[in-house]
Parts: structure tokens; sequence; C-alpha cells
């Protein structure tokens, strides 16, 4: 991983990095269509007036890939000019490779589909595939100090969701063979980078994914959250309640409660300000908000917000409010929230403090560890979830701890855990809205 040189330390602890997931202002992510490097640079030297140190990128897996042996050499060299151009800004570069997935649309070769189709995970012949290609995406930016690493794929693992509409179908068992195989295709090609797997809210809060807590918080590098108010807790508390700002937060946590390391670095590698859930007025205020709040979490890697820049109305069929997620608008220019995100940025490498010890802990219990049947708890509206929200907003500053942690003196002396409390124990629901003052 490239040095935090960007970053002031007040305590010999560093600051979280500020980057932001690098969305094209020219064609969105059909850039790689028709790639060129000067609508890159452009935009990202707007992507350095908002503060960011880094950005995350993202190749259409079937342009780099459109059959199972051939990775296409031009497309690994316009992804290398991007890094470079990067470089050429002190940003640094986390490549994620199983595009894949975003925003609502899905983007895979024609080898694993219709004719071709294939279970994405347990199929020995994808598989391969996907090793091979991780692999030499990986090692064709060994060499660039910039490059922190890959993220196997942007939420892959949707495709694993009994509600997507072409499920992969998958065992936990299998999904952490998957998860294992690739993250060592990638360590094959760059070895000692940042590798990680990036995990959307079902791995957290639905009862029956095969992708659990444990793999989330103990398999890769570091544990990567996204952060989306529009997973109902906009909708159950209200978009300007502080279960919204606080909902980034509650997930770094919850993601602490399920390592079992306790230094595991957490990276909050999405939030955003999504309308109209959040409505345009209150976006600064909600940017502000979320990273404060997130802040205020130990082992921090850093905060990536979504998206640099708007997407463009002339494309079409996007939920609506992907046009409007950008720190900058569609002509690079740096719009409320990207200045509240350029001065919490700023504020945080001047005079960044690691945060005092979470010293009250929730238990959380969800049944057995490794298949988390129960976990649906902590989803909004949940027992856990609303325990975890009256206690902050209380002041309380809560940890998460397992129930089969709450009783290892070690651990708990490591993390500065001092009191327990049972979600039965907290007297107060958080079920209305609370809006911030």
């Amino acid at each position: 991983m490239a040095p935090q040189s960007h970053n002031t330390q007040t305590d010999s602890f560093p600051a979280p990095r500020f980057g932001v997931n690098y969305t094209p202002s020219v064609g969105w992510f059909h850039h790689w269509l028709d790639f060129n490097i000067d609508d890159v640079k452009k935009d990202l030297d707007s992507i350095v007036e908002v503060g960011a140190d880094h950005i995350r990128i993202f190749a259409l897996w079937p342009l780099v890939q459109p059959n199972r042996t051939l990775i296409r050499p031009q497309a690994l060299t316009d992804i290398r000019s991007v890094v470079d151009a990067a470089a050429e800004r002190n940003l640094d570069v986390s490549v994620d490779g199983l595009q894949g997935h975003l925003s609502s649309f899905d983007f895979l070769p024609s080898w694993v589909s219709t004719w071709h189709k294939a279970n994405l995970f347990t199929d020995d012949r994808v598989l391969s595939g996907q090793a091979e290609y991780l692999t030499k995406l990986a090692g064709a930016l060994d060499d660039r100090p910039n490059f922190l690493g890959m993220s196997l794929g942007n939420e892959f693992s949707q495709f694993a969701s009994s509600a997507h509409p072409d499920v992969s179908a998958l065992s936990i068992d299998e999904a952490e063979h998957w998860l294992r195989t690739v993250l060592t295709a990638c360590e094959t090609g760059a070895p000692g980078r940042e590798h990680q797997h990036s995990e959307y809210d079902a791995a957290w809060f639905d009862n029956n994914h095969s992708f659990t807590p444990a793999l989330a918080a103990r398999v890769g590098s570091m544990t990567t959250v996204h952060s989306w108010v529009f997973n109902g807790t906009a909708q159950k508390y209200g978009g300007t309640s502080e279960q919204s700002a606080r909902l980034a937060e509650y997930l770094i946590e919850l993601s602490r409660g399920w390592a079992v390391d306790p230094a595991r670095p957490v990276w909050l590698q999405e939030v955003g300000a999504p309308a109209p859930f959040i409505e345009s007025d209150q976006a600064a205020r909600f940017t502000e908000e979320a990273i404060n709040h997130a802040l205020d979490c130990d082992n921090l890697w850093g905060v990536t917000w979504w998206c640099s820049h708007d997407v463009s109305t002339a494309l079409a069929d996007f939920p609506s409010l992907e046009y409007s997620l950008g720190l900058l608008d569609n002509a690079r220019s740096i719009k409320p929230q990207g200045q509240a995100f350029a001065r919490a940025a700023a504020t945080a490498r001047d005079s960044y403090t690691r945060p005092a010890p979470r010293s009250t802990a929730l238990v959380l219990d969800v049944g057995d560890e490794a298949t988390a049947p129960n976990r649906s708890v902590c989803a909004p509206g949940g027992e856990f979830f609303n325990a975890w929200m009256t206690l902050a907003m209380e002041g309380e500053r809560p940890a998460v701890v397992l129930t089969s942690q709450s009783h290892d003196s070690d651990i708990l002396e490591t993390r500065g855990i001092k009191t327990l409390v049972l979600p039965s124990e907290v007297q107060r629901s958080s079920t209305e809205t609370t809006v911030l003052p």
C-alpha cells in the first residue's frame, strides 16, 4: 500500500483517508469504450479540488475479458493510464475487478450468460477465468506505487441474493471458497497490497444471504462498509433523522464487532446522499454529519464518497437517485456537498485525534456465528438496530461485541470495553424519527 503521506498525525495514529468513487463525467463507466485520457485528467483535476487523496475505479469486466481466454492488452493499458494520471496528481488508486454490478446495471461477459450460463461462484470454468483475470489485472498494476490494491468487484455478492432476477445460488462454505480463491488470485498478481471484497447490506442484515458478517469482517485485508440510507433507514426514520446520519457509524461499529482482530481496519468504501431520501438542500449537512460520526470510530482506514461526478441526464434508465450523487456536477463544478466533504477532509488532516475507546458495548446474539441466522435484528427497524441507535443518541458511543466475545476479558480490555448492555435492557426504543436540530 502506498504510504499515507497526505495525512497529519496528532497522536502517532494516522488520520483516515478521504477519497471518491470515480464516476467519469463523460460517458459514465461506458467511457472505457471510447477511452479519452484527457477527459479523465480533467475529472481527476476536479477531484483533487474536493480534497481527495485516493480514488476507486471501475473497469467493466466484459470489456476487459470478453472471452474467458482473452484479457485485452489495450484495456489493461487504459487502466494503467488512469492509475498513472492519478499518480501525477498525488492520488492513490484502488481498482475493482469483477464489474459486475454498478448503479442498478449488471455487466457480465457473454461466456457466463445465456447459452453459456453458469454459476458465477461455483462453476470451475468460470472461477478459473475470474482468477486469471484478477491475477493479470493486479499484475499489470503491481509496479505502480500509487496502486492500493484490488476489490473483487462492486457488491458482486448481490448475484447470490434471492432477490436477484438471475441468481447464482451457493452455500456459505462455497462463498468462503470463492472469496479465498479470487483474493489469492489478486495476491498472486500484486503481493502485499490491500485486496478486499465489497459487501452491501445483505451480508449484515439478510438471514439467508450466503455472504455472512463473519466473511465480511474476517476475510480480506480489511472490512469494507457500504452505507446507504435507502436501505430502510430513511424510510423508517426520515432522511434528516439522526438514525440516517449515524448509519455509517453504526455499520462500522457493527463490522468491528464481528472482527476477530480488534485492530482490523474498516474502510467506509461507499457513502452518499441519495435524493429524494436526502433533499438537495440537506445534502451538505448530511455529508458533514455522516463523516463526523464515522470519524468517531477507531481503526477507520478511510471515507470514500459515492461518487465523484453526477451522472449525465443524457443517459437513460438509471434510478432517479443515481443522477445527483456526485460531489461535483456533470460540468465538474463543486456542489455544496463537495464543499462539505472538502472541509471535513481538510479538518481531519490538520487536527485528527484518535477516538477514545467506546467503553459501552451492546451485546449481539444472532445465533450461530458462521451462519448468522438471526442477523435481521441488525437491520433498520430491528431490535438491535433500535437499541444501538437509542444508546448512541443518549450519548453512550456504543460499540458492538458478539455474545461469544462478551466474556473474553482480553478482547474487552483490548477494545476498552467496560460496560456490557443487552438490547432488551435498553429502555427507550428509537423507532420514532429523531430529527437533527
